[in-house]
């Protein structure tokens, strides 16, 4: 499923129209970001928690030439689905 198809999705349950389904997901996407951006974590009850986690400087290898390369520190986003909905499976 691509952004299209979860907009229109999203339209066809909460009865709205796709624009209106397309702008609360792309603010949905924004605030997200920002709290993220912002070190907080947002949590979505019965669907998951977004976090932003630091990751550390390692060294890693280039496949195409096997030469060791420094990887540096970054926060990178990350996401964990709630109990509730992994139950649903």
């Amino acid at each position: 499923m691509n952004k299209g198809e979860l907009v229109k999705a999203i339209a066809a349950e909460a009865g709205l129209t796709q624009k209106e389904a397309g702008l609360a997901f792309d603010a949905f996407v924004c605030a997200v970001g920002k709290e993220l951006k912002a070190g907080n974590k947002v949590v979505v009850p019965g669907f998951g928690t977004f976090e932003a986690k630091k990751r550390a400087a390692r060294t890693g290898i280039n496949p195409a030439t096997k030469e060791e390369i420094k990887i540096p520190a970054c926060t990178v986003p990350v996401f964990k689905f709630g109990k509730s909905f992994k139950d649903q499976f």
